[in-house]
């Protein structure tokens, strides 16, 4: 079983919103910082938004008033609502959990959940 499970992508009309879901198995998931990225064709996979595990957010410029993070650390779970998509959403969305100490750096990813803006 996948550590990070992500869902919830699909195909919107501009304007229109999607909330993803990632669910986390076999960790302890309170203490991971859990993160969104999204990454288009041809482009750099990028950070679209963190959150700590003290609920600490944080968010790229170009989703900031559109997209909101959230976790439910009793279901091991974080979301990304996002709100107003615009055609240059379109990427496979990724969900990564981390925790860093000095002396381990536990870092996984999710198998990805397309999102596709199109009218």
């Amino acid at each position: 079983q996948e550590t990070l499970v992500e869902s919830g992508g699909g195909l919107v009309q501009p304007g229109g919103s999607l909330r993803l879901s990632c669910v986390a198995h076999d960790l302890t998931f309170n203490i991971y910082s859990i993160s969104w990225h999204r990454q288009a064709p041809g482009k750099e996979r990028e950070l679209v938004a963190a959150i700590a595990g003290s609920g600490i957010t944080h968010y790229a410029d170009f989703v900031k008033g559109r997209f909101t993070i959230s976790r439910d650390n009793d279901k091991n779970a974080a979301y990304l609502q996002m709100e107003d998509l615009k055609p240059e959403d379109t990427a496979v969305y990724y969900c990564r959990a981390r925790w860093s100490t000095a002396f381990r750096d536990d870092d996984y990813w999710g198998q990805g959940t397309q999102v596709t803006v199109s009218s």
